[in-house]
C-alpha cells in the first residue's frame, strides 16, 4: 500500500504519526483515503469545492502533482511514496 509522509505541521491531525498507509489506485484515491481515516484533515486539504486548497503541495517522487499532466489522477504503485507538505508563510 502507498505511504503518505506527513509533515510536522500536519501530525497533530494523525495523531502524531510521520507516516501514513493510505490505499488507493490513484493519488486523489489515496489522498481520499487519508482523510477518510482523520476526517479533521479535510478542511485543511480541501476547499468547499473538494479540489485540494492551493497551499497544499502534494509530492510523488520529487514531482509535486500540481506539475503533473494527470494531477490527482496520477496513478499509484503499490510502493509509492507520497510527501505532504503544507505551505507555511511568516514574517
Amino acid at each position: 500500500m502507498p505511504i503518505l509522509k506527513m509533515s510536522t505541521p500536519l501530525r497533530s491531525y494523525v495523531n502524531g504519526q510521520a507516516e501514513v498507509t493510505v490505499s488507493g489506485a490513484t493519488v486523489g484515491e489515496a489522498m481520499q483515503s487519508l482523510v477518510a481515516q482523520f476526517p479533521a484533515l479535510k478542511a485543511h486539504l480541501y476547499n468547499g469545492e473538494g479540489a485540494l486548497r492551493p497551499f497544499v503541495n502534494l509530492f510523488i517522487g520529487e514531482s509535486n502533482i500540481k506539475d503533473l499532466r494527470q494531477g490527482l489522477e496520477t496513478p499509484l504503485a503499490e510502493n509509492d511514496i507520497l510527501i505532504l507538505i503544507p505551505s507555511i508563510a511568516g514574517g
